[in-house]
């Protein structure tokens, strides 16, 4: 069992950090602009691992805090778009996406308490950040209000979903109480979360000796 999962871990890191994005130009020609920014993340493997990140550790920390991110991340991709469509491509650093997803790995691993100002932050760097590295499928013919709109539509759905699922999971916490009993990060559903902040945590170091690697 401990083979297989090892061997699970180590197929997606690779996939990780050696597969290009897929191109979303067939996208475009037959559904349009709009559909092709909407379906160009979930082409590219560390733009799932970063959106699913970062809405888990938000979900975890409740919904006063992860609630600021449903507008700030769509904000965050439509800034990182716009900066990497006026200066040119900006291609993705694959050893940066590596440390980010570390990072966020570590700090849902550990139940850190991150404060809200700080997660908005981070929140909204890593979107200009993925933002500007799927500006890389602007074409000169591309609508870019139609693929900003979709793209800020797909960063907004996913992670409220992420954030939504995430809370439901874990239940109840109290943001108030630092003595609540019912502190779910010590029951079963907390260490659930923690143990996948683990794993994350242990993709983006794959990813990182990968990416120094090569």
């Amino acid at each position: 069992m401990r083979r297989t999962l090892k061997h699970g871990l180590i197929a997606t890191a690779l996939l990780l950090a050696q597969a290009p994005a897929a191109e979303a130009h067939i996208v475009a020609i037959r559904l349009g602009d709009f559909y092709a920014g909407a379906l160009h993340p979930f082409t590219d493997l560390q733009d799932v691992l970063l959106w699913l990140a970062m809405g888990l550790l938000a979900g975890s920390l409740g919904a006063a805090r992860g609630r600021w991110l449903v507008a700030l991340f769509p904000l965050g991709l439509l800034a990182g778009l716009a900066l990497g469509a006026r200066v040119g491509t900006i291609a993705a650093n694959p050893a940066i996406d590596a440390v980010i997803a570390v990072v966020l790995g570590l700090l849902l691993a550990a139940g850190a308490r991150v404060p809200t100002v700080l997660l908005c932050v981070m929140a909204f760097a890593l979107a200009a950040l993925r933002g500007a590295a799927n500006a890389s499928d602007l074409a000169p013919n591309t609508d870019r209000l139609l693929f900003a709109g979709g793209l800020a539509c797909a960063g907004y759905a996913a992670i409220t979903l992420i954030m939504a699922l995430t809370l439901a999971f874990r239940g109840p916490l109290s943001d108030s109480s630092k003595d609540s009993s019912k502190d779910t990060s010590k029951d079963w559903r907390g260490i659930a979360l923690r143990a996948l902040g683990g794993w994350i945590a242990a993709i983006g170091l794959m990813m990182a000796g990968l990416a120094f690697a090569s």
